[in-house]
């Protein structure tokens, strides 16, 4: 029997005689992300998780060389909003769309309500708010500027582990937020919503929560909702991110912007709950009490994907997500900033709970693809994930005070 064709019941049976060539004491998996250390949002506060507390006062910059919302200290909600062009939509349309959301976004990120808002009393506090935009591919062919389409920047192919519906994938612009307060959110989602009516319709809308309180701030790798410690691995360093997250300077209109992949994973807890502690942490290859890999003891030990147990067998499975993930090439590495949902249960009584899964790399094609390509083919965790919706988007840089991001995209 080939890895791909093991069976969840196989595989449950066989999770025993496994664990035992590991010492357990705990597990952890993570499928994704690590709160990196940002730049302090106030010059009075000492640390990120400082700044987290300090509520609704605390400011992250709307001006700067990459739009806010990615190196981002992780808000505790998040909102993701995909819209579709009108058919009059041109190049005109264009540059005042994204002159409109830039001033309305910079405005709402300070605290301060637009003059067009209606509801300004909302606008209680920026609470941390970001405003990241994004570009679909339609929005550079519409716009004629077809030619401005970044390299690398490509569709996810449909694997055989999706399940896509229309409602949750696609779009022509997007509007990411993160904020640490619901309403201040909410807000800022509804008003930049109707400031945009006349240049495109909402598709969907994505809400979410990391996890991450104002008093944790980044303090530590937050958990997802299968109990993983869920973000071990991301670029930290300002190296890495120049590395692996931003367009390097060449890039012309789009150095210093980066491209997103925002995949909505549904998550069977309902069977995921009825693995033991050892199942679990097999299938995604780290303990659950600490995130750390079977052949190691901190979160952060690289894993050692040729240990062998007493037994002879791997001590990481070759199923295991950790080690489906590691291609085996550092240029594969990107961001990973999700966020997760619990919408309650379906008629059947089935939980509706899962992840927005939101990726950022400088070239989904060099880096996403690859990495993508191997968990789905034999990631274990595939029996609990469902891909439901999947979109990519192309994220333009920063821009200064007076600008407009995506200002680049016209220069002549």
């Amino acid at each position: 029997m080939t890895e791909g064709q093991l069976s969840r019941r196989k595989f449950l049976a066989g999770a025993g005689a496994i664990a035992g060539s590991v010492a357990l004491g705990g597990a952890g998996g993570a499928i994704a992300v690590r709160q990196i250390d940002g730049r302090r949002m106030d010059p009075n506060l000492d640390s990120p998780s400082s700044t987290a507390s300090a509520g609704y006062s605390s400011i992250e910059p709307f001006y700067g060389i990459h739009q806010a919302g990615i190196r981002t200290p992780l808000q505790t909600y998040g909102a993701f909003a995909s819209f579709s062009l009108l058919p009059n939509f041109d190049r005109d349309a264009a540059r005042r769309l994204l002159r409109v959301v830039t001033a309305n976004a910079a405005k709402l990120a300070s605290g301060v309500p637009p003059l067009s808002d209606n509801d300004p009393e909302l606008a209680s506090g920026p609470a941390r708010l970001t405003v990241t935009m994004g570009l679909g591919v339609d929005f550079f062919r519409r716009a004629g500027l077809g030619d401005k389409v970044p390299e690398g920047f490509v569709e996810i192919p449909r694997y055989e582990i999706d399940r896509l519906v229309p409602e949750w994938s696609g779009g022509d612009f997007l509007l990411q937020l993160g904020a640490d307060d619901p309403m201040i959110m909410a807000h800022a989602l509804r008003h930049l919503t109707r400031s945009i009516r006349s240049f495109a319709t909402p598709l969907w809308v994505q809400r979410g929560f990391s996890g991450v309180t104002r008093t944790e701030g980044s303090a530590k790798t937050p958990r997802n909702l299968m109990g993983q410690i869920d973000g071990t691995v991301n670029p930290r360093s300002e190296l890495d991110f120049d590395e692996h997250v931003w367009a390097p300077e060449q890039s012309g209109w789009f150095s210093g912007g980066t491209m997103m992949v925002i995949r909505r994973i549904a998550m069977t807890l309902d069977t995921w709950d009825a693995l033991d502690t050892p199942g679990k942490e097999l299938a995604v290859g780290r303990r659950i009490s600490s995130g750390a890999p079977l052949t190691g003891s901190d979160e952060f030990d690289v894993p050692d994907l040729d240990a062998l147990g007493q037994n002879g067998l791997p001590v990481i499975p070759p199923f295991a997500h950790i080690r489906r993930a590691r291609t085996g090439n550092d240029s594969h590495r990107f961001l990973r900033r999700p966020f997760h949902f619990d919408d309650g249960s379906n008629d059947r009584g089935d939980l509706q709970s899962g992840q927005i899964f939101v990726a950022y790399a400088a070239s989904i094609e060099r880096q996403y693809i690859p990495v993508q390509n191997a968990l789905a083919q034999q990631d274990i965790l595939n029996q609990w994930t469902i891909p439901v919706g999947s979109a990519v988007f192309v994220i333009p840089p920063g821009c200064d005070e007076g600008g407009f991001i995506g200002e680049g995209l016209f220069a002549v």
